[in-house]
């Protein structure tokens, strides 16, 4: 073997200066290139927000720009709703088919174990929520309305607790002689 044939052998394809220019011109260049316009043909397009071009447009920019907190004034002295219209307007949905682990609505052998913890851990178990029950159930009740469907609730499996009542002061008339009305549920459970 000739070393002119050796040499040969192991040299590359790229002989003259010419053809490296041409090699690292589309090694190199040309992806860049295609890569340039690839990102100009994604970013080119025409971009809308959500809700730009639709009938709901307005909504839609008023619901992105809307202030984080709000405010909402109630009326203080408006009639508690009992406990049934609550448990009907929020719990019955849960609690009349045993949904997700509830105890199903005046089922003794259920709420049996619940009722002995008494009022207060039944009325917080309610408030902050168990399980799969959010707090208050999910509803936008005031506390008082969520511990009379509480009663509502336990009452119809057998227990003996006396309804939650707005303190006296609270309701605008002359501090109550016997002490808080909201003790009186949990007297009633000890009583039993």
């Amino acid at each position: 073997m000739s070393d002119n044939a050796h040499d040969d052998a192991h040299t590359g394809p790229i002989k003259t200066p010419k053809q490296l220019l041409i090699a690292v011109f589309f090694a190199f260049v040309i992806p860049v290139f295609g890569i340039v316009a690839l990102v100009h043909f994604v970013t080119s397009g025409q971009k809308h927000g959500p809700g730009v071009g639709s009938a709901d447009e307005k909504k839609s920019i008023e619901a992105r720009i809307e202030k984080v907190g709000s405010v909402e004034i109630r009326d203080a002295n408006r009639p508690l709703k009992s406990g049934e219209e609550v448990f009907k307007a929020q719990c019955t949905t849960c609690h009349s088919a045993g949904v997700a682990g509830a105890p199903k609505f005046s089922d003794q052998a259920a709420w049996a174990p619940r009722i002995k913890t008494g009022y207060e851990a039944l009325l917080n178990s309610a408030l902050k929520g168990k399980g799969a029950m959010g707090p208050q159930g999910g509803g936008d009740f005031d506390d008082l309305e969520v511990g009379r469907a509480v009663v509502y609730m336990a009452n119809a499996a057998g227990a003996k607790f006396a309804e939650p009542q707005r303190p006296a002061a609270a309701a605008g008339a002359a501090p109550a002689a016997s002490g808080d009305a909201a003790a009186a549920p949990a007297s009633a459970a000890a009583s039993k």
